[in-house]
């Protein structure tokens, strides 16, 4: 399931981020790539022990949890520290699939990655290329999205970043270990709790289907996740 969630970040967030980042140091994004997609990889980044890409990054997970379209679709269990890059004219990153598990550089974090998420720092007029392009069963999509908007998809996809041919595209891109690590079951249960949202908000809450419903969605989610 692939998954667009608007207005993450507000625009004074969004600037605030930028603020922090873009006067900081970046290197080489081959730093965070595993040995397949390090051949593929032409971007910079900021260092993961960065004390400016941490201030940020808690900046980005505070609005994830508070965010419900976010919790809904991913059912977060963990969520790796974000990262930034950015890629410049002729900066891109080749067909790749993340690794399976990602490990924060003082070892205190270990995930399992379900999902991989992109959130644009970049208005998409202020460059050409850069699309995030995403195949999976049901096709190729590209996404360039409004600086703020983030798009979320199974890290087991094959995915690529489309060379920049005018500006910069500067994002933060993170993973999250699901409490349900099974994709078609965690489309499924976010199908059902929008579908219910709906319902409920012509039958009300209180409604004996409602409340019927919403007891299937929990016993199935007691039932998928995992701690």
């Amino acid at each position: 399931m692939m998954l667009q969630i608007p207005g993450v970040l507000t625009k004074d967030e969004v600037a605030r981020i930028r603020a922090l980042i873009d006067a900081a140091g970046w290197v080489d994004g081959g730093v965070t790539a595993g040995f397949q997609s390090g051949l593929a990889k032409r971007n910079r980044q900021l260092p993961e022990e960065s004390a400016v890409a941490r201030e940020a990054g808690a900046v980005i997970v505070a609005a994830l949890n508070r965010h419900p379209l976010f919790v809904a679709g991913a059912l977060p269990a963990r969520i790796f520290p974000p990262l930034f890059n950015r890629y410049g004219v002729g900066e891109t990153f080749g067909d790749h699939v993340d690794n399976a598990i990602r490990q924060t550089r003082d070892g205190a974090l270990r995930i399992r990655t379900d999902l991989s998420a992109t959130l644009f720092l970049t208005e998409p007029e202020a460059y050409d290329g850069g699309e995030l392009t995403v195949d999976d069963t049901y096709g190729v999509h590209q996404v360039k999205l409004e600086a703020g908007d983030l798009i979320l998809y199974p890290a087991s996809s094959l995915h690529r970043v489309e060379a920049i041919t005018r500006g910069e595209r500067v994002s933060s891109f993170f993973w999250i270990q699901s409490l349900v690590r099974d994709d078609a079951r965690r489309a499924l249960l976010f199908d059902m709790d929008m579908a219910i949202q709906r319902a409920a908000q012509t039958l009300g809450q209180g409604d004996p289907s409602i409340v019927s419903l919403t007891g299937a969605y929990h016993n199935l989610l007691r039932m998928w996740a995992e701690p």
